[in-house]
């Protein structure tokens, strides 16, 4: 998204330079960590202990420090016991536990207090537990026995010892199981055996393997997420072993023996603020200190009917829902380190609920893969009119020529795309990427990049019965997904409702009585509600004073500044907001004007005066932002498109805002669906070169990847120390991925130990991509540097810009645009298509004049005329029914291309998840692709326009999917003719056959 300044003031500062706004998360740890028990081993024989309708349920005591533990549970459709329960008993040191008998049920929901009303209950979601040994600690659930082995293993003592210190420190795991086989023994049942905490980041077993003189391992946090050096399984001897970042090092030394062991506390955190939303209270809290780091923090809320709950939680921010309403509750916060050291509790922080809101239920994101999910992008409010009581033009409406056209700019909604979700299936796309929905604030913010209210979605774009989570639940009904645009970088020039929003601008005089409005302290903006005074919904009376207001902060208040706008009217400073003007605090706002786009300072200062740049280094708003996003997690969306990631420093995102995605959706979801939730930001790099001007921190790649180092604690020193730190090593010494090549014709299991939880959009194909060829070489040219470039985005233009950094939509030609769809639905990435371009909607038009033009004049006009009519799709990229416009519209010529694409690949996996390579092959747009996961193994050969020879491929049968030809492969080497600008062909090894029919492309 351009940014666009609508104020009358023309002379305080040069037109900013142009820049672009528009999120599986990473796969949880490292290490080859992979989801569910390790292939390569057998099977572990069950037994009858295994089966059997009891539990055994330990609880974790060193964090918690109670006196007594009661276990109160209920079997799976069974009643709950009487409160508070059953007595644990002791088990070993920091363990108590618990055996029940569920009778016939194969689970139950589980809670533990202290007997005196202190409860965890899980952050109000009770533990799931099943049948056999499980753990409870500090909130994560594992299936084993941590008092089991304890001194020397499973055997009777007499045997050969192998001591296990096992490195978590890259993982960020919070327990640690062993899953061992001696060698010629049996494996362990699964999850293995608990590991014990021997000093910051290492987890330490010892086993008695009897006369075996060494063990194949794996390791696991008792959550599905498992390190089996990448499949291969761990050869650990006898006598003391380390395994730390995939290295096994033999007779070695203790690793905590030079530590002391770690008595001191964290210090007891402070500010502590709670506030009410209906029945949730959000409680943040300023970052604990501690010599070895702070691991979690403990939060006890006291009030209401329910007793005193404690929760765990991982960043400075809690979002506490579901309470009673018009009750008053009170918070303290206690900062735990990694030795259970506890610190004192903080000053307690009250808040008072409301009534409860008529909230909707929240959705369940799909959690499937996203490599298969192409994706539609739409700019909601130009898409589809669904409703027309929440249409707004806005103060800008009749400048911009928008209403000669009858067209305001907030016109699409909810509603529209609810209505017009099987158009997208039609089409084929199974993802939709929106528009932000946070409620906006600015002259002409349709677009939804001038966040106001974050914590709330924008009334525009809702109706009655077609929410923001209507959408997500139609979306999902329809078996496809919801990614949220999101912007961590800025708010509007009115602030951040909730975290800071200045109260006055400047003077109000009689020239100015026109553009500002007369203060009404009883009204609430929220961009739909008209004003009563002013008559208008775009209300800016909050910003004016005729006297300087006490505690005023901005310099030079009311006094003239010289210039004069084009009315000819006096300016005053403090009437247009700014960094330096004083009116935003260091505490919540950059202050500072970018003035080098490719240096440090385009992460710490403004990039434009309608976007108030957030200090995202600061607590305050990292808690506002991440508990205002936990919002839209928690109603199901799949995924965050993430507005100009590149503006936040790296070290910030994977410290703070992607840690705490991944952590929402693994509480709220599971974690398989963390694994999936699909973020992947908007690095703007507008040059052709693999790396952005040479400067790492401003590449696209860069983000893929963790942090090599520690910096320092404050993270504002930190992210400075980052940026340095990757300059000086510089391009050459970056990290690099065979992610998302094949090992020859062999798929190997992705190592996503060093992904940082951000995918990217493809840049560097986006600005190539007014030639098929050009963008394809360039891909490939950078895609060693993506942690993995299977999940790359992939676009020819988008909101902001056509390729080649064109301000207009793209306008190649069909033929053209059939070459580069056929090139993006085969290549490794995830297609995307922006909103129209199945028609070539506004071809050559330029994308956005701000107001200065009618929107219908430009690349981002309202698509909803090509959509009249109905449409009916129950299966991806087929339209069951359709009549009106939207049948016309159906039967375009790159309409039915895409359909066929979309067809083609979702019935090719490895379209959809393969590696690729050009080994042993020629042809301008030639590779093959292959994906291998359990039954599944997929191998295709793809030429995209001209001919191509495969040499080196494996024997076999090869049928194409566009033609149905087939073709037995005997040595090693086929040739395929050259199909034809926009066509292809894609030889699968035993694959499906022809999908779909001819088009006029695929043929």
């Amino acid at each position: 998204m351009r940014p666009t300044s609508t104020a009358p003031l023309r002379d305080r500062r040069p037109a900013p330079l142009r820049r672009t706004l528009a999120t599986a998360l990473a796969a949880a740890g490292v290490l080859g960590l992979v989801a569910g028990p390790p292939e390569s081993r057998p099977t572990p024989v069950r037994t009858a202990a295994a089966t059997s309708n009891t539990t055994t349920v330990f609880s974790y005591t060193k964090t918690k420090n109670w006196s007594a533990t009661y276990l109160h549970y209920a079997p799976d459709g069974g009643a709950w016991t009487t409160a508070p329960g059953l007595p644990m008993e002791a088990a070993c040191t920091d363990w108590v536990k618990k055996t029940v008998d569920l009778g016939s049920a194969t689970g139950l929901r589980a809670t533990f207090n202290n007997g005196s009303g202190t409860w965890d209950n899980n952050g109000g979601e009770n533990y799931a537990l099943g049948t056999g040994n499980i753990t409870v600690e500090d909130g994560v659930i594992a299936h084993s026995d941590p008092c089991a082995d304890t001194g020397d293993g499973t055997g009777d003592g007499s045997g050969n010892k192998a001591t296990v210190y096992y490195s978590t420190a890259t993982t960020g795991w919070t327990t640690a199981n062993i899953h061992y086989a001696p060698a010629g023994g049996s494996w362990t049942t699964a999850p293995g055996v608990g590991m014990e905490p021997a000093c910051t980041g290492w987890w330490k077993k010892t086993l008695d393997i009897g006369t075996a003189a060494s063990l194949k391992a794996a390791f696991n946090n008792g959550n599905g997420v498992w390190d089996n050096n990448n499949s291969s399984d761990y050869t650990i001897p006898t006598g003391t072993t380390t395994v730390k970042d995939r290295t096994v090092t033999a007779d070695a030394k203790d690793p905590c023996a030079a530590q002391a062991p770690d008595t001191q506390a964290p210090t007891a955190p402070t500010g502590v603020t709670a506030s009410a939303t209906h029945t949730s209270v959000v409680v943040s809290w300023a970052a604990a200190t501690d010599d070895t780091g702070v691991a979690k923090y403990q939060v006890t809320r006291t009030g209401g009917t329910r007793g005193t709950v404690v929760t765990d939680v991982t960043s400075t921010v809690f979002s506490d829902t579901g309470l009673e309403e018009k009750t008053t509750y009170a918070y303290t916060v206690r900062a735990v380190d990694a030795a259970g050291n506890t610190s004192p509790a903080s000053a307690a922080a009250t808040a008072t609920t409301g009534e409860k809101a008529p909230e909707p239920a929240a959705g369940t994101p799909l959690g499937t893969d996203p490599r298969k999910d192409p994706i539609y992008f739409v700019l909601t409010a130009r898409f589809f009119d669904g409703d027309g009581s929440n249409n707004r033009g806005g103060s800008q409406h009749v400048k911009s020529g928008n209403a000669a056209n009858d067209d305001p700019m907030f016109r699409g909604d909810f509603k529209g795309l609810i209505g017009k979700l099987d158009y997208i299936k039609a089409l084929g796309f199974s993802a939709v990427w929106v528009t932000p929905v946070v409620l906006n604030r600015s002259d002409y913010d349709y677009h939804g990049y001038h966040g106001y209210d974050f914590y709330r979605v924008d009334p525009r774009l809702e109706s009655d019965g077609a929410s923001y989570q209507d959408l997500i639940n139609a979306a999902h009904a329809k078996g496809m997904k919801i990614y949220q645009d999101v912007v961590y970088n800025h708010s509007s020039r009115w602030g951040a409702k909730g975290l800071f929003t200045p109260t006055v601008y400047g003077v109000r005089d009689a020239q100015w009585s026109w553009y500002y409005d007369e203060k009404n302290d009883g009204f609430a903006y929220d961009g739909l509600t008209v004003e009563p005074k002013s008559g208008k919904s775009y209300y800016n009376g909050d910003l004016w004073s005729t006297a300087e207001p006490a505690g005023n902060t901005c310099l030079n208040w009311s006094k003239p500044t010289g210039g004069k706008s084009p009315e000819g009217y006096t300016l005053y400073n403090c009437q247009w907001p700014g960094p330096t003007s004083g009116m935003f605090p260091k505490q919540y706002y950059h202050q500072c004007w970018i003035g080098n786009w490719e240096g440090e300072d385009s992460r710490s200062c403004w990039l434009h005066e309608d976007l108030a740049d957030f200090d995202t280094e600061s607590t305050p708003v990292q808690n506002y932002l991440i508990g205002a996003y936990d919002k839209y997690i928690d109603m199901g969306v799949d995924g965050f498109r993430v507005d100009t990631a590149v503006h936040i420093p790296r070290v910030t995102w994977n410290r703070r805002f992607l840690p705490a995605i991944q952590e929402r959706v693994t509480r709220k979801f599971g974690a398989e669906a963390a694994r999936n939730f699909f973020v992947f930001g908007e690095v703007a790099a507008f040059v052709n070169d693999k790396w952005n001007r040479g400067s790492v921190n401003h590449s696209a790649q860069f983000y893929t990847w963790k942090e090599r180092k520690e910096y320092s604690a404050d993270d504002e020193k930190a992210a400075i120390e980052q940026y340095d730190h990757e300059e000086q090593l510089g391009t050459g010494n970056q990290p690099t991925s065979a992610n998302a090549f094949l090992d020859g014709n062999t798929y190997h299991t992705p190592d996503h130990s060093r992904f940082s939880g951000m995918n990217i959009i493809d840049m560097r194909m986006h600005m190539n991509f007014g030639d098929a060829q050009n963008a394809y070489n360039n891909g490939k040219d950078s895609d060693d540097s993506v942690n993995d470039a299977t999940y790359n985005v992939v676009y020819v233009d988008s909101h902001d810009y056509g390729p080649n950094k064109s301000s207009n939509r793209y306008s190649g030609g069909t033929d053209a645009w059939a070459e580069n769809m056929a090139l993006m639905w085969t290549f490794r990435g995830i297609p995307t298509l922006y909103y129209g371009s199945e028609i070539e909607f506004q071809k050559g038009k330029q994308i956005d004049c701000g107001p200065t033009c009618p929107l219908a004049s430009t690349g981002r006009a309202y698509y909803g005329d090509h959509l009249a009519g109905s449409v009916t799709a129950s299966d991806f990229g087929k339209a069951d029914s359709a009549t009106g416009q939207v049948a016309t519209t159906l039967a375009q010529p790159l309409v039915e291309h895409v359909q066929r694409l979309n067809r083609i690949r979702r019935a090719v996996p490895a379209l959809q998840m393969g590696q690729y390579s050009t080994d042993g092959i020629t042809g301008p747009m030639a590779f093959k692709r292959r994906y291998t996961s359990g039954g599944t193994d997929s191998f295709a050969l793809v030429t995209v326009t001209g001919g191509a020879t495969f040499t080196g491929i494996p024997n076999g049968t090869y049928t194409d999917a566009v033609t149905g030809d087939v073709k037995t492969v005997a040595g090693g080497s086929l040739s395929v003719a050259a199909p034809g600008k926009g066509n292809l062909r894609v030889y699968v090894l035993n694959g499906p056959g022809k999908i779909g029919g001819d088009g006029p492309y695929l043929k």
